[in-house]
């Protein structure tokens, strides 16, 4: 068995280029402002929207620069500040959270999906990865406090006194590099209804538009309003920011009586097929099965660091993404648009697993 993990292990290396190094440095180097300015007094502000504990990270000036999601505050653990979520929990077990999500896993997912952008090149998802992170303002639990406050107590009486750490516990979450002069998606739509943009600008938009699709798609986002997505109008631009990816990357396709349906989907822009640029940019990437497979090896690393991790569970939310890419293919090819993209029937497409290794050209089986 321990054989069987090395090996595992030893599958799912990835090989960094320089460019990633370069991404790297300067998102460590947005983690080390934070660290800094938190040493300095000035700490993470909760955001008080959504169902879970997230905070806006600041830099020594004051300004936000991430929004960190601590995993032990996700909404249905008990660390979770806004309390409805867990009181659901425990009152209702039964019918708590989403069947087709593992549960408190967003903080992989919202990573997770920032890998799909670079990979795919969509640029559409600021950098976000999973870091560890400490701050005053964090939910932490009574006894935390105590024992951090208990430790300060005895290091002021006795100085010599050693302790392996001093302050409150790291907690694991996803980090996401802040987007500036963005608004949400919801404020843009109403203006662009009354507004009439210039060609330039809808195809721009459009383009956009056919990137968050893409992404939502083969990530199988459930939770995409207008809310959740961000719009910056340029003079000669509109781009969008794909944010809140926390509730993605499920185990099975939803069922019918929760289908947790794409709310862009309604959009004018989901009637148009994709357009030609769109198709020749995707449709290489996505049709190379070697290619997608070193996705699924990408997202392995990432994954394989919860605790909870299990293999099966993977694959099976591997074989969910598969069948989006392979669906989202045969659309492209065929001219279809987002709005019928999502009427094609769910499929499902699973690595043979009778063997650990991967072959250089890897065998599937689509249900």
């Amino acid at each position: 068995m321990a054989a069987e993990i090395a090996l595992i292990e030893s599958i799912f290396t990835i090989t960094r280029t320089g460019s990633l190094d370069e991404e790297n440095t300067e998102f460590q180097k947005t983690v080390t402002e934070a660290e800094e300015a938190i040493e300095l007094g000035i700490q993470p502000e909760r955001i008080y929207q959504g169902s879970s504990g997230s905070y806006f990270v600041k830099n020594k000036e004051n300004k936000p620069i991430a929004v960190f999601k601590p995993k032990d505050e996700e909404p249905y653990e008990s660390l979770n500040p806004k309390w409805a979520k867990y009181f659901q929990r425990l009152c209702c077990p039964c019918c708590f959270g989403r069947s087709c999500l593992l549960p408190n896993q967003g903080y992989l997912s919202e990573a997770a999906a920032s890998i799909i952008d670079s990979k795919l090149e969509l640029n559409i998802v600021p950098k976000t990865k999973v870091i560890k992170l400490v701050a005053e303002t964090f939910n932490y639990s009574k006894v935390d406090r105590k024992k951090c406050k208990m430790k300060h107590s005895i290091k002021e009486r006795c100085p010599s006194a050693n302790f392996n750490r001093m302050s409150l516990p790291l907690k694991t979450g996803s980090f996401q590099i802040y987007v500036e002069g963005y608004k949400d998606a919801d404020f843009w739509l109403r203006r662009f209804q009354t507004e009439n943009l210039s060609e330039d600008l809808e195809c721009s938009f459009q383009a956009q538009f056919e990137r968050l699709v893409i992404l939502d798609y083969i990530i199988r986002n459930t939770d995409r309003g207008n809310d959740n997505w961000l719009i910056k109008k340029n003079e000669d631009s509109i781009k969008i920011a794909a944010i809140d990816n926390g509730l993605a990357f499920p185990i099975k396709h939803p069922d019918s009586v929760r289908a947790y349906p794409y709310h862009w989907a309604w959009l004018p822009q989901a009637r148009k097929a994709f357009s030609q640029e769109t198709k020749q940019f995707i449709v290489p990437k996505i049709s190379d099965m070697n290619f997608v497979e070193i996705i699924c090896k990408e997202l392995y690393t990432l994954f394989h660091q919860d605790k909870g991790f299990k293999m099966i569970t993977f694959e099976k939310q591997m074989a969910v993404m598969r069948g989006q890419m392979l669906n989202l293919t045969q659309a492209l090819k065929d001219n279809k648009s987002p709005y019928e993209l999502i009427q094609m029937s769910p499929i499902l497409v699973e690595r043979d697993c009778s063997n650990i290794e991967f072959a250089e050209t890897p065998c599937f089986t689509v249900w």
